[in-house]
């Protein structure tokens, strides 16, 4: 239709006509503008979908289980990261073309945080208890609660042990508090201290040049030499109670082992070799504390289980690794492990 002629044959005036052709133009092209746009969106989208879903296929397709269990392992957290950041893409391109006045979508699936970890309360009231429309006061009906989990870093902070020294006039002797009892006399870590740098080490598997690090961030200046000082006499500090943990062990009837190799750093040859630790623990059927006792040794020979097992007499629950065979000759009772003789089966079949 031709606007000009319309507004013509309406009488409209010159600079009527004027404004509603340049408004109509506007108009144009605003919407082909927000179709180039919404065009341009579709395509990332689409792009975005289809990098999702080839990382998909890498990350659970059939050709990952060709990794090994190290090389999935080196692998799972860039992939975890790049599907994250592609979700959280895809979902930020979709929301933007998307009403405004449309509610968001609810996400599924989230675990409840635990229950046993303190709660920070921060209640969020509104700037006015009267009613914006009519001026009324507001009524509480109810109350929304969302919760996120948080946690405080690593704090360094000093324990100051203050003994005052008395005297006495008459006899002439000063006496004072004992010295608290310490793991290592006359050291500066307090036991809080040597459990961060444990854990670092042996759980977290930080190396102690990463523990300095952290600690230097907080201008805590703690040498390698002095971390690795510490390490060798807390160990030596903690041998009563592995020794003891051992005892108890050995006196359950039912026990569970195997042997993991693990990398040992071979000093001079600028590699490692292998080494072994072999695991020991009780059987979660029965009563009392579960425990696993780790014994560290340079191979996998049977000799390694029939030292730890010389005198204990009961059932013992291990693969078909023929190093415990020697075990079963001295009265030891077998326990066959039920995924290892079923791999056996299939291959059989």
């Amino acid at each position: 239709m031709d606007l000009h002629a319309e507004l013509t044959r309406l009488n409209a005036t010159p600079e009527l006509t004027d404004w509603v052709a340049g408004t109509v133009q506007k108009l144009l092209d605003k919407a082909q503008q927000d179709a180039a746009t919404l065009k341009a969106a579709n395509l990332k989208i689409q792009a975005l979908a289809l990098e999702l879903a080839h990382h998909r296929r890498i990350r659970f397709g059939n050709k990952s289980e060709a990794f090994s269990p190290e090389q999935r392992e080196l692998f799972q957290e860039t992939w975890n990261t790049d599907l994250a950041a592609l979700e959280a893409e895809t979902e930020r391109q979709t929301e933007a073309l998307e009403p405004k006045d449309r509610p968001k979508r609810q996400r599924a699936g989230r675990q409840a945080l635990p229950e046993h970890l303190p709660r920070i309360e921060h209640r969020h009231e509104p700037e006015s208890c009267t009613c914006g429309q009519c001026g009324n006061d507001l009524v509480k009906i109810g109350e929304d609660v969302s919760e996120q989990l948080d946690v405080e870093p690593a704090r360094f902070f000093v324990h100051r042990h203050i003994r005052p020294q008395y005297a006495c006039r008459a006899c002439e002797t000063v006496s004072a508090a004992p010295i608290p009892p310490a793991v290592i006399d006359g050291g500066m870590a307090a036991v809080g201290l040597y459990v961060w740098v444990i854990i670092g080490k042996y759980l977290d598997h930080l190396p102690l040049y990463r523990l300095e690090q952290i600690a230097a961030r907080d201008k805590v200046m703690l040498s390698r030499s002095t971390l690795a000082e510490w390490v060798g006499r807390v160990g030596v500090a903690l041998q009563p109670l592995a020794d003891r943990l051992a005892e108890l062990l050995l006196e359950r009837p039912v026990l569970h082992a195997d042997e993991t190799p693990v990398a040992q750093l071979d000093p001079g040859q600028g590699k490692t070799k292998r080494a072994y630790l072999w695991a020991y623990r009780s059987n979660v059927l029965e009563t009392g504390p579960p425990m696993v006792v780790f014994d560290y040794q340079t191979s996998r020979a049977g000799r390694h289980a029939q030292n730890f097992l010389s005198e204990w007499q009961g059932y013992l629950m291990v693969d078909d690794y023929s190093g415990y065979k020697a075990l079963f000759a001295q009265g030891v009772t077998e326990l066959g492990c039920l995924a290892h003789a079923r791999r056996k089966v299939l291959r059989s079949e």
